[in-house]
């Protein structure tokens, strides 16, 4: 969907406010001036200052152009490709977040990567062994060199 500058522009402004109003709540640090609040309340008024420009630059555009509607469909929508595409995108994302804990990182990121790859044509000969080299070199990067505890899954005895 596209939407008009105004809408994202409240959107962040409201994001901006609630998170100025959280870190109202954040502990003082005795004999400082500055305390844990400071950078997220900085990086909350330059979301709402970005925010309240967006509002005015979206509202000066319906003002130039009144027949603009407020979000209308981009063209992609209309391709059974794309669509196909962009479900397969969700899917393979809300199946990574069921099943990584019980398949394991290795065999749900091939499963990932694959079908993201099937889905933008990348020709069968190359898929597969693309997609397992890639999956073995994130997982030995996650793994062994940035120690991010990844799932094992039901490779669990293979375990290195």
């Amino acid at each position: 969907m596209k939407f008009n500058d105004a809408v994202w522009g409240v959107l962040l402004a409201l994001l901006g406010a609630a998170v100025l109003v959280h870190v109202q709540g954040f502990p003082r640090i005795p004999g400082q001036n500055i305390g844990p609040g400071i950078f997220p309340g900085l990086v909350a008024t330059g979301l709402g200052v970005c925010g309240l420009l967006l509002i005015a630059r979206g509202l000066r555009s319906r003002r130039a152009a009144p027949a603009t509607p407020w979000a209308q469909a981009p063209g992609w929508m209309g391709s059974g490709r794309h669509l196909l595409a962009f479900a397969v995108l969700v899917g393979v994302n809300v199946f990574y977040l069921l099943a990584v804990e019980r398949l394991g990182f290795i065999l749900c990121a091939f499963v990932y990567l694959a079908a993201l790859m099937w889905v933008l044509r990348v020709r069968p000969a190359m898929l597969l062994p693309v997609a397992l080299i890639a999956t073995l070199l994130i997982h030995t990067a996650f793994y062994r060199l940035l120690k991010v505890p990844l799932p094992w899954g039901v490779l669990q005895r293979w375990a290195w």
